[in-house]
């Protein structure tokens, strides 16, 4: 899905299906922040739907591991800077008022990968600047299994459709999967593709005592929409 279908992501994942919760993190951040035109960093931007609604209030850097993503997540934000890099690890000498991770974060499944993206958060933090992000599930609250599906047309002719299918293997550890099968109609051939992410999933204590461990003092605050959102500051 991030490599040789990322060129899909405007029928897999549409923009305008951002604008709605798009308006929650722009309020966070103004009530963290105040007003001014703020500097931020996302990681994990993937296709940029999300940023795409926040450039016309911030100025922004974005990183994803994926180049095939970024090269969509340009095309919906010309005049932001990307980078290619893992959350984990990335590093580019800079601060920002604000780094924000999206559903992208749901890739960390384990604690020791939650750490690094923390870590990277707060590389990149001014004093008192503000992490927000956003995991798909909470333990406490995870319900398998989920099925969501969607079918779009192929501009010039043709459709793609796919089936999300969401489910835990092993209740017991801090992961579950989700199983992508994608069935394209185009140019008189026919493809069906599969495409299995191994996402993370901790009990809300977890999310906590690590963001403490990191160096935060967390917070965290309903997410109005199918996801729970955390918000975390530093106050360096």
């Amino acid at each position: 899905m991030y490599k040789e279908l990322a060129k899909y992501w405007s029928l897999i994942s549409d923009s305008a299906e951002y604008a709605y919760s798009a308006t929650f993190w722009k309020k966070t951040l103004r009530e963290m922040l105040g007003e001014g035109r703020h500097k931020i960093l996302e990681l994990g931007v993937g296709g940029g739907h999300n940023l795409s609604h926040l450039v016309s209030d911030f100025d922004a850097v974005a990183v994803d591991l994926s180049p095939d993503m970024l090269e969509q997540a340009k095309i919906l934000n010309p005049n932001i800077e990307f980078h290619v890099g893992d959350m984990r690890s990335y590093r580019d000498g800079n601060k920002y008022d604000a780094v924000i991770v999206d559903d992208a974060i749901s890739y960390m499944a384990t604690h020791e990968d939650l750490l690094k993206v923390f870590a990277t958060a707060k590389a990149h933090l001014n004093p008192g600047g503000v992490f927000v992000c956003a995991p798909d599930e909470l333990k406490e609250t995870m319900h398998m299994p989920q099925v969501t599906s969607k079918l779009q047309p192929i501009p010039g002719g043709g459709s793609f459709a796919f089936v999300e299918y969401y489910h835990d293997p092993n209740p017991n550890d801090t992961s579950y999967e989700c199983i992508f099968t994608f069935y394209i109609h185009y140019g008189g051939k026919f493809q069906r593709l599969e495409d299995i992410h191994t996402l993370g999933v901790f009990p809300k204590d977890d999310w906590m005592r690590l963001l403490v461990q990191a160096g935060f003092r967390p917070s965290f605050a309903e997410y109005p929409f199918w996801r729970v959102m955390r918000i975390c500051w530093w106050l360096g």
